[in-house]
């Protein structure tokens, strides 16, 4: 398995199951202890890492939301919680969901080991969200810190996506309404506020993909040939207990 086969194989499975936390109910039930409603305490958690920003700054951070949901929910919910606290608990959670999913997943804790050097080889230059999500305590045990780990990476090339598009001139909403067009609602986009998508911006969004690969790829690289399967093997089972 070359750096390309395990990008291709690995990062699509960690960008799906990476974020299975954030709308699970226990972190949802978490949340409404908080104060905070689902959305809420994604927004908040996610980008409470961050510390207590502008809400334009968790918009730079994020992408692809609708600025004005995001400084609503970044408003209303820097008066009911501080940002730090917000991103401590939702680290928190994506722990709790770990070892309520991952606990009797083979090899978790090889995973982990692989996982954290990955990370370690990760340069967050220019990506602040993932550099600050990576710098909260780590959970010590396997399950919890294995989804941790999905996070952060999740995180690592869901940023470094953001500087691809904007160096291949597309800006995120484009990107979004191209990926996941059934979402856009979700992220507080109207129908009128639909891009136009020719054949000169999936054009690019190709070119992006490409360079978010070489983002990413020197990361990844440190894993040697014998560890790159097993790795591969762990996420497959990771996603099975995350999805059923």
């Amino acid at each position: 398995m070359d750096d390309q086969q395990l990008i291709d194989t690995a990062c699509p499975i960690i960008g799906e199951i990476g974020a299975a936390f954030y709308f699970a109910p226990a972190t949802m039930a978490r949340g409404a202890e908080l104060g905070l409603d689902p959305l809420g305490f994604y927004i908040m958690g996610r980008g409470g890492v961050l510390g207590d920003v502008e809400s334009s700054v968790v918009v730079a951070a994020f992408g692809y939301f609708n600025p004005r949901l995001m400084e609503r929910a970044w408003t209303s919910g820097r008066a009911i919680i501080a940002p730090r606290e917000a991103g401590r608990e939702c680290m928190l959670a994506c722990a709790e969901h770990g070892r309520s999913k991952l606990g009797s997943v083979p090899d978790l804790a090889a995973f982990v080991v692989a996982g954290e050097k990955v990370l370690a080889a990760c340069d967050g230059d220019s990506l602040p969200l993932f550099v600050a999500t990576a710098a909260e305590p780590a959970a010590a045990d396997a399950p919890g810190r294995a989804m941790q780990l999905l996070a952060i990476l999740r995180e690592y090339r869901g940023s470094a996506h953001l500087l691809a598009l904007r160096a291949v001139g597309l800006d995120s909403k484009t990107a979004h309404h191209v990926k996941r067009p059934n979402d856009a609602a979700m992220f507080g986009w109207k129908p009128e506020d639909a891009p136009l998508i020719d054949d000169a911006v999936h054009a690019k969004m190709a070119e992006a993909e490409a360079l978010t690969d070489r983002l990413v790829r020197p990361a990844y690289s440190v894993l040697s040939i014998a560890e790159r399967v097993p790795f591969v093997e762990t996420l497959h089972a990771c996603k099975h207990a995350l999805t059923t």
